[in-house]
């Protein structure tokens, strides 16, 4: 049987949505009460400009009236300047209604108005609560830090996968899953972190998640609570900081140096959680030292605490050893481990995972279990078919050497155009580094005067909480080719050095690179 042949005896289906309307007045004549209903649902908008309307045949159907009656009501509509009908397009609200429609709706029923802020009754947590954007839709430019090379992602090879996938999908796949994730993908998870990270575990302890973010809200409302002590890096990750605000916790921010998180025993004292990027600390880029390590796990085995390692990017290492993770080390099941696909991959896929201490899974299992339920499936078995393919691993080793040109191109654009003026770290890991302004030059100036040449910088004061730091900038250097990095290097210098010359320095928008 031909593709057209078989089309042409499939029941005919509806080609919109079935259209709610109140109970009919049995008093009043058909037409005048589906006139009446749909002019009324135009009126208070539940019908917008421009929707289609079901077929007068559909409609007919729907609420058992003659196809006449539909028709006669339609008119009336189309004649008032309710409905345009267009061949070829069907019936549709008028994008433009009658000037008397603006009155015509009278006075709204004040219990459909939203209350005043100061009368709704807030739970604790709603009133802590603060948004939290770190998402960009603008067009990438360099310095942005956290971004990874997203047109380097195999999108071809994803779509064969996912299209595979869904062709040999069966009714179980369509079902739920465990809230802890697709068990297959946390097996390759575990496979991963173990071969590659030194992480300690077993599939039974990962957690599928969209993201760290979400793992660090599950983590703040198991383990803390309103006034439980919970520290945090300063200057670290501003998104950790809101999910602990959010449930009542007590912040307690301790600097950070050249080994990591510094360990203050007296702010640590009385603490519950603790949370630090030790790998590649975020926004500094610095390593936390095996010593200061070893130091904070045997304070957490003391005291009972739990420690939250974020490595969200610590796949890519380019300078010394590779560093294990502080879970490697931990033998008292203190530390919680979290990574996240988004740096890896490409950040709109949403998926992350935590290593759980064992007696915290049933825990981490309920919570989500009356949330998200659990991640989206389908993603979960693409993702597992990447990473089993082998996929993930060559995607990698090809980014890594494709960042560690880039991260050279930086350093060496560096020391020809940025002496006086920017001195970088040592770039180790990563997608992004630190970079400290020389000759008391003020971060903020230099991020205005980066703009004016279309470079983007970030002001490392803005991660800070209590810190007094030297004034410092964000690079990323991870989305950007050697070339466009040496641009912005150039521009950069000249924007750098509008701002050390002051706010009466020439506008430098039409110099030309040194």
């Amino acid at each position: 049987m031909s593709c057209t042949t078989f089309v042409a005896k499939m029941p005919r289906r509806p080609s919109t949505f079935e259209l709610p309307l109140p109970p009919r007045d049995r008093r009043s004549p058909a037409y005048r009460w589906l006139y009446a209903a749909l002019r009324d649902r135009i009126l208070d908008g539940h019908l917008r400009p421009g929707t289609r309307l079901p077929s007068t045949r559909d409609l007919a159907a729907q609420y058992e009236l003659s196809r006449g009656t539909v028709v006669q009501a339609f008119e009336e509509l189309k004649s008032e300047g309710y409905l345009d009908c267009t061949i070829g397009s069907g019936t549709r609200v008028s994008r433009i209604l009658p000037e008397e429609l603006l009155h015509a709706g009278g006075e709204r029923d004040p219990r459909s108005s939203p209350l005043p802020e100061s009368k709704r009754r807030l739970a604790a947590y709603a009133r802590r609560t603060t948004a939290f954007e770190n998402y960009d839709q603008r067009p990438s430019r360099a310095f942005r830090a956290n971004l990874p090379a997203l047109d380097l992602f195999p999108t071809d090879l994803w779509a064969k996968i996912a299209a595979r996938r869904l062709r040999s999908a069966t009714v179980s796949d369509l079902l739920v899953c465990d809230p802890m994730g697709f068990k297959p993908l946390r097996r390759a998870v575990a496979d991963y972190l173990t071969a590659s990270r030194g992480v300690n575990c077993d599939a039974d302890q990962i957690v599928i998640v969209s993201g760290v973010q979400e793992a660090l809200d599950l983590a703040a409302r198991i383990l803390a609570g309103p006034g439980d002590r919970v520290c945090i890096e300063d200057p670290g990750y501003p998104g950790a900081a809101s999910a602990f605000e959010a449930v009542g916790a007590q912040l307690v921010p301790i600097g950070v140096d050249s080994e990591g998180m510094k360990l203050d025993w007296r702010r640590l004292k009385g603490a519950r959680l603790v949370y630090v990027t030790p790998g590649h600390q975020f926004p500094l880029g610095v390593t936390m030292s095996l010593t200061r390590r070893l130091q904070l796990l045997g304070w957490a085995r003391r005291t009972g605490a739990a420690i939250f390692e974020d490595d969200y990017d610590s796949e890519y290492r380019y300078a010394g050893r590779p560093v294990p993770a502080l879970q490697q080390l931990d033998s008292g099941s203190a530390v919680l481990f979290a990574g996240s696909f988004s740096k890896v991959l490409f950040p709109s896929l949403r998926m992350g995972y935590a290593v759980l201490p064992s007696d915290l899974v049933d825990r981490f299992s309920a919570a989500i279990s009356i949330s998200t339920r659990h991640a989206p499936m389908l993603e979960q078995m693409i993702l597992c078919d990447f990473i089993a393919g082998g996929h993930f691993a060559r995607h990698l080793r090809r980014m890594r050497q494709v960042y560690s040109e880039r991260r050279s191109a930086l350093i060496e654009g560096a020391k020809a155009y940025w002496g006086g003026l920017l001195e970088i770290s040592g770039v180790e890991a990563g997608l992004q580094t630190a970079a400290w302004l020389c000759a008391e030059m003020d971060a903020e100036a230099a991020t205005v005067a980066a703009a004016k040449r279309k470079v983007e910088i970030v002001p490392v004061n803005r991660y800070s909480r209590n810190q007094r730091l030297p004034s410092a900038v964000q690079l990323g250097f991870a989305a950007f080719d050697p070339r466009e990095i040496r641009r912005s290097v150039r521009e950069l210098a000249i924007a750098l050095e509008a701002a050390r010359e002051g706010p009466g320095a020439r506008d430098p928008a039409g110099a030309n690179p040194p």
